[in-house]
C-alpha cells in the first residue's frame, strides 16, 4: 500500500477494484468485518506507528509530520486513535519510550 497516505474515497477504491461501492462495502464487511475506510485507516495507522518507531526526533522528526504523511491531518484525532490502538501516546513512540 505505497499510496496509503493519499486521500481516497470509497468510490475510487470501488472503481479501481471494478466493483460497486455497495459490493466493496459488502466484501469488506464479509471478509474483514470492517469497512473499506476503517481498513485504510488501520493500514495508515500501522505505517505511522512504524515510522514513529523508526524516526529520530533529534533529526527533526515530529508526530505531526509523520501523522500527516499518512493522511492524519488532525493531530488530536491521530493521537486519540493511536493511544486507543497502541496504548501509549505517539510522542512516546517517537521518543523511544
Amino acid at each position: 500500500m505505497r499510496r496509503a497516505g493519499r486521500p481516497v474515497t470509497v468510490a475510487e477504491i470501488a472503481g479501481a477494484a471494478r466493483v460497486t461501492v455497495r459490493g466493496l462495502q459488502y466484501a469488506f464487511r464479509r471478509h474483514l468485518d470492517t469497512t473499506p475506510l476503517a481498513h485504510l485507516r488501520r493500514v495508515r495507522l500501522t505505517h505511522a506507528h512504524h515510522d514513529l518507531l523508526a524516526a529520530d526526533p533529534t533529526d527533526g522528526a515530529t508526530v505531526t509530520d509523520i501523522a500527516a504523511r499518512w493522511g492524519f491531518y488532525h493531530p488530536g484525532r491521530f493521537a486519540s486513535l493511536y493511544r486507543e490502538t497502541y496504548r501509549r501516546a505517539p510522542r512516546l513512540a517517537l521518543a523511544g519510550d
